[in-house]
């Protein structure tokens, strides 16, 4: 027994990952395995996928080591003695990780990282792997196509109140900056990246006085450099004259915005330009948020909306129409023998790959050590030997210059915010008959039905 606290970073799986890395290592099953994380299929309404999650994956990977207080735990949970799971003591992650880069614009069925390592340390990392690339690359693909739908208008992050979890929220902030968003509301998140914090008001403030225009002024003097005010508390048209004889008498004009938080945000949008217009300040901004995502913008900006920001949250920040991938973490070779699964509409491809990627994201999956064709470029990159960063973690704007890269290859289809069509990775022809030689192995060996 052990009398220090375990590492919620180790315990952080599901119990049969640990079960399984038992029993591999009971058996002598310490050969070198790869697993390939992967997206089967995109979810409908998605014409392509950013591949993010993978600076958190690594930091789990490079902490991954399971002690005495590790080993009591999981013996705990198994309901059996310390001393029979005595073999995972010591255990830690030695492997090799090749990735594709955070911001990168992926497919269906590209690997998004592939682990190769002694059996047991790639299968005890299958859990935080998919938790922190499934749910990172799922955010980042939907506020991708939000910042598509804005067609170059600034988009804020005010998801931190209603994603699941700050932890989440602040995955939400720094994604959506890869992605292309202007700021966030989320403060530490703002520090730990680099990112412009915003904000504004909430209605509440406005309900505190007495009288809406004195909140405003009120607002203004503690904020004399430019401020944006709320004005749909009660009635959005007088709230906008309020804000613009508040905002006329102080002088404020440029940076200084109103925001729009309900009802018919075009007409409302509409109305408020002309009242501020009118007003001499055609110079102050129009904010919108309530309820949006990519299809409401899209939708406010095709109508002609005079709307200057978009702050999105909720809908974003949890990827409300498409909140999971269908994706995968399958063992695709051991010991130097291609594997494969074979079941009804979950095969997979076996062996370590690559992707290949020409003009207009024209991609094949090949296996890893083909050459590189003419005009093309290698996806995956070495991002981790021996358990440990070939590099430092890249900066943010890296990532983001990255999909910005991809994206203007993307095909228009795949752009749309509204039926989009996605491209599909081709098959290499040495990765197709290794396919098909590894079937018939298992359907000979493993299934007596040669030919099946």
């Amino acid at each position: 027994m052990t009398g220090e606290a375990p590492s919620q970073d180790v315990l952080t799986t599901d119990l049969y990952e640990a079960t399984m890395c038992l029993a591999y290592l009971r058996e002598g099953m310490t050969g070198e395995a790869t697993f390939s994380l992967f997206v089967r299929k995109l979810p409908s309404g998605r014409g392509f996928l950013v591949a993010a999650g993978l600076e958190p994956a690594l930091d789990h990977l490079a902490r991954l080591r399971v002690g005495p207080a590790e080993t009591t735990a999981f013996a705990a949970a198994m309901h059996r003695p310390a001393e029979e799971l005595e073999a995972m003591n010591g255990l830690e992650f030695r492997g090799e990780v090749r990735a594709v880069p955070e911001g990168r614009i992926v497919l269906a069925g590209e690997p998004l990282l592939e682990v190769t390592a002694p059996l047991p340390q790639a299968q005890l990392a299958e859990t935080i792997l998919l938790n922190q690339v499934s749910h990172q690359t799922a955010v980042a693909s939907k506020t991708a196509r939000c910042v598509l739908a804005a067609r170059g208008r600034p988009v804020v992050d005010f998801a931190l109140r209603r994603t699941h979890g700050t932890e989440a929220g602040h995955a939400m902030a720094r994604l959506s900056a890869l992605t292309g968003f202007a700021g966030t509301s989320d403060v530490a998140a703002a520090r730990a990246f680099g990112l412009r914090a915003v904000g504004t008001m909430a209605h509440s403030y406005i309900e505190a006085y007495e009288d809406e225009e004195a909140a405003f002024r009120a607002f203004a003097r503690t904020h004399p450099g430019p401020v944006t005010l709320l004005v749909d508390t009660y009635d959005t048209e007088e709230g906008v004259h309020a804000a613009a004889r508040v905002l006329h008498d102080l002088g404020y004009g440029p940076g200084c915005a109103v925001r729009l938080d309900s009802g018919d945000l075009g007409e409302l949008a509409v109305r408020s330009r002309h009242i501020l217009d009118t007003a001499g300040l055609p110079e102050v901004r129009i904010t919108a948020s309530g309820g949006l995502d990519e299809y409401e913008i899209d939708r406010l900006v095709a109508s002609g909306a005079p709307i200057d920001t978009y702050a999105v949250g909720t809908r974003a920040g949890v990827s409300a129409d498409a909140p999971y991938l269908d994706s995968a973490y399958k063992l695709v070779s051991y010991d130097g023998r291609p594997v494969m699964k074979l079941s009804s509409r979950k095969v997979t491809r076996p062996a370590a790959k690559q992707v290949f990627r020409r003009p207009g994201l024209r991609d094949t999956i090949a296996l890893r050590d083909e050459p590189v064709p003419p005009g093309a470029e290698p996806l995956l990159e070495t991002v981790m030997t021996g358990g440990r960063r070939t590099a430092p973690a890249a900066p943010l704007d890296a990532a983001r210059r990255r999909f910005e890269a991809d994206l203007a290859e993307l095909p228009d289809a795949a752009r749309r915010i509204r039926d989009p069509r996605a491209p599909e990775a081709g098959v290499s022809e040495a990765l197709a008959r290794l396919t098909e030689e590894v079937r018939r192995r298992i359907e000979t060996r493993v299934l007596g039905t040669p030919g099946r």
